[in-house]
């Protein structure tokens, strides 16, 4: 098994990449088909940041690499600005990297 490393990928109304009209409602559905397809690309989806009046999401997933991401959002015909991978920087993961445990 692959080692499962963080994505962010991010969606913009302003950009054609989030729905022009999109309810609570409408997302509770859609997370429905996103969580199928994930499983399908052994994506796990941790988090989603929406931000309905803005028109805006931000979704954390861990993944094999960010072309399993990629494939999710195909499956769906839901289109993304970017993929980004990332790290976590909390407070608490600093401490750890610098005491060494």
């Amino acid at each position: 098994m692959q080692p499962m490393r963080f994505y962010i990928d991010t969606h913009d109304r302003t950009r054609k990449t989030f729905p022009e009209k999109l309810t609570p409602a409408d997302f509770e559905g859609f997370y429905a088909l996103y969580e199928t397809a994930c499983a399908e690309e052994g994506v796990v989806p941790l988090r989603t940041h929406v931000g309905f009046d803005d028109g805006r999401a931000f979704c954390f997933n861990m993944a094999p690499d960010a072309e399993a991401v990629r494939r999710v959002h195909e499956k769906l015909g839901l289109p993304f600005d970017s993929i980004t991978e990332v790290t976590t920087a909390t407070p608490g993961d600093m401490f750890f990297r610098r005491t060494g445990h």
